[in-house]
């Protein structure tokens, strides 16, 4: 059966103009197929392009030529309105720096993306206590993020990402401010996800972490250096 693309990205350029200076080019030539049920990895050195990737790929910024398809559709011919509305249902992102509003309880935050897509509270309201609950969270709900350990911010974060039950779960350094233990946590959490058929997308610089995904993609100067598939045998020291 021929796999399905969830996310595409066809010979995608991004430019940044820098006044008089020479235009700033900071990914080039980019093409690429997320299939849908894959866990992929992005990773490349500082500088190489990777959060520019991170907007592409998640539909947070459109590419300057080439094409971005998201479930299907082409969101260079969206509205503003109409590819927030599509990204809402089709991605959930998980961020380093948690990106929790502060006035907030763990569970407004959580319910904040239903909202957004007009969800009636009492359905967004269930279906955010759930979620806290299945993460271990029955007793934060209606705690502030200033109330709550890293490790408890990024479990909100994973549940909010989970809230409009996306396909795609977008992954930005997930672990990175966040201690080993409970780092193996979210990343194992990640792994669970993408087992029950979600597709899991993580913009890493940690290779440890890659071995997590089934495909590597690797950015340098802009540019997809190289791919690779991740064989079983390989994945997180097994021999």
């Amino acid at each position: 059966m021929k796999q399905q693309s969830v996310i595409k990205i066809d010979d995608v350029w991004k430019k940044y103009e820098m006044g008089e200076a020479e235009p700033l080019i900071v990914l080039k030539e980019i093409s690429l197929n997320i299939n849908r049920g894959e866990f992929v990895a992005i990773t490349g050195p500082s500088g190489s392009g990777k959060s520019t990737m991170l907007n592409i790929v998640g539909a947070l910024d459109r590419p300057s030529w080439g094409k971005v398809y998201l479930d299907g559709k082409d969101i260079s011919s969206m509205s503003e309105s109409n590819l927030a509305i599509l990204r809402g249902k089709t991605i959930g992102f998980i961020f380093q720096q948690f990106n929790l509003l502060k006035n907030l309880t763990a569970l407004q935050n959580v319910m904040l993306p239903m909202e957004a897509i007009d969800t009636p509270e009492h359905e967004a309201k269930e279906r955010a206590e759930k979620l806290l609950i299945s993460l271990g969270l029955d007793d934060r709900m209606n705690h502030k993020p200033n109330q709550l350990s890293g490790g408890q911010q990024q479990r909100v974060a994973i549940a909010r990402a989970l809230s409009n039950n996306p396909e795609v779960i977008l992954a930005d350094e997930p672990t990175g401010n966040l201690d080993s233990k409970t780092g193996k946590f979210v990343m194992d959490f990640l792994g669970k996800l993408n087992k029950e058929g979600r597709t899991v997308v993580l913009i890493t610089h940690d290779l440890d972490l890659v071995t997590y995904a089934k495909r590597v993609i690797h950015i340098k100067d802009g540019m997809i250096e190289r791919q690779a598939n991740i064989s079983k045998n390989k994945k997180r020291g097994k021999k």
